[in-house]
């Protein structure tokens, strides 16, 4: 099992460090003069970062996904999977195609945007920063519940396929 709590820590630890480096440029924004225009937008992307990013991002897909990998990586364990844990968990190898392409195709989109929004000036770059850091934070609060459970359970094996 510590080869399963080491991927799911791993992968909690990556998100947190997203959201250590974020918070400081959206709360930035939110010390600023900010105008109606600014306060709609805020809400609105809180929002829909909220739904779009934490529930049906993390929530019901990559959360799920990690903690059923690290199960399978506990009631299975190789050298290369457990030194490589927090990446397996992910999925970036020893997953489904289909998997592989998602997680490779998130991560590509996500390197663009941060490169994107590096030059947007603030409030806008907070504003946009503040959603994504409410969407991280409940990816790690739904990944840390749901591998809980999973792993509690894990003395029976995963529960859904490793996918």
């Amino acid at each position: 099992m510590l080869a399963a709590w080491w991927g799911v820590s791993g992968v909690l630890l990556l998100l947190t460090y997203a959201i250590v480096r974020l918070a400081p440029v959206a709360l930035d924004a939110l010390r600023g003069p900010l105008g109606w225009h600014h306060w709609a937008l805020l809400v609105i992307n809180v929002a829909f970062m909220a739904y779009s990013e934490g529930y049906r991002g993390f929530q019901r897909s990559f959360s799920p996904r990690v903690a059923t990998r690290a199960a399978h990586l506990g009631s299975r364990p190789t050298l290369l999977r457990t030194i490589l844990a927090p990446l397996y968990c992910a999925g970036y190898f020893a997953a489904p195609r289909r998997v592989r392409i998602m997680v490779y195709s998130i991560t590509a989109a996500v390197l663009l945007l941060v490169q994107v929004l590096h030059y947007l000036a603030q409030p806008w770059r907070g504003i946009l920063d503040t959603g994504v850091v409410v969407g991280l934070a409940w990816g790690v609060v739904a990944t840390f519940v749901i591998a809980l459970r999973e792993l509690g359970a894990a003395g029976l094996g995963p529960r859904r396929s490793p996918g």
